[in-house]
């Protein structure tokens, strides 16, 4: 015998969190360089970036607190692209080359823990009012992992 559950309409003032690449990141591939640092970091390099993004908010109509897509298509404006900070002589290097939309240019240093508060503004500035918190976490290595504690 099977159970009914109740069918009753979606309260979508219920607040829900919706994970995403909490199991299998988001993965990207971008180069940076930490221009002020004393170390191999001042050098231009690259990653092969992990993004998990954590998103508190109304259950929407449609079922979800947001919809997965408006989330990777934020993240994935960074891939195959090279982030740098205002002010570096790289961004010039870029433009000149004929490659300036290549580079994505920040105000601060492009650490993982600046990429997760910009990303963070980024996707609150880009989901619907409905939703109340976001967290991102951004793993560098295996060993470096800036953002948001979930």
């Amino acid at each position: 015998m099977s159970r009914r559950v109740s069918q009753s309409p979606i309260d979508e003032t219920d607040r829900r969190t919706l994970y995403v690449g909490r199991d299998r990141p988001i993965r990207i591939s971008a180069g940076h360089r930490i221009q002020h640092h004393d170390g191999k970091c001042s050098r231009p390099h690259g990653h092969n970036y992990e993004i998990t993004v954590k998103v508190v908010g109304e259950l929407r109509e449609e079922g979800w607190v947001v919809d997965k897509g408006d989330i990777t298509s934020v993240i994935s404006e960074w891939d195959h692209r090279f982030l740098l900070e205002a002010g570096d002589p790289l961004v010039e290097a870029f433009e000149a080359s004929g490659d300036g939309d290549a580079a994505v240019v920040l105000e601060d240093p492009p650490t993982a823990e600046v990429m997760s508060a910009v990303l963070e503004r980024r996707l609150a500035a880009e989901l619907p009012d409905t939703v109340s918190e976001i967290a991102v976490q951004v793993s560098e290595t295996a060993e470096l992992c800036g953002g948001a504690t979930f």
